[in-house]
């Protein structure tokens, strides 16, 4: 099971920290991501953490603002959202795998746990 924490309301240029609580599996063997879902919009993809090593992928609207790390003692996930925008409004979502090579960690359809989200509001 995932479960997500962290989200709430800010005004533009502030931030927030998400955490995402793994159980249930091997965390270490897991790739973690986050994803984001905005009105009426697609689900995208944020940002993602490999296993041991730790290697880091971010969407392009993200990144330098949004900080993806894992604390394998505590099997949570957490991802650190600076200088937020209006834009990043959505509900964010934590998902793992432990099968995803690198080309896909982007993907939604590869992801096989999902967390229940939460919602996270910019205003202007």
């Amino acid at each position: 099971q995932l479960q997500a924490s962290g989200g709430g309301l800010v005004q533009a240029g502030g931030s927030l920290r998400l955490s995402c609580a793994v159980s249930g599996r091997a965390f270490s063997t897991l790739i973690i991501a986050w994803f984001r879902q905005g009105p009426a919009k697609e689900r995208e993809f944020v940002a993602a953490i490999k296993r041991a090593g730790g290697s880091t992928f971010y969407a392009d609207s993200v990144k330098g603002r949004f900080t993806i790390s894992r604390d394998n003692a505590k099997n949570t996930v957490y991802l650190q959202m600076n200088s937020l925008k209006p834009e990043d409004t959505a509900l964010y979502y934590c998902a793992a795998d432990p099968g995803i090579i690198t080309s896909t960690v982007r993907q939604v359809h590869q992801y096989d746990y999902w967390g229940q989200g939460t919602q996270v509001t910019v205003s202007s």
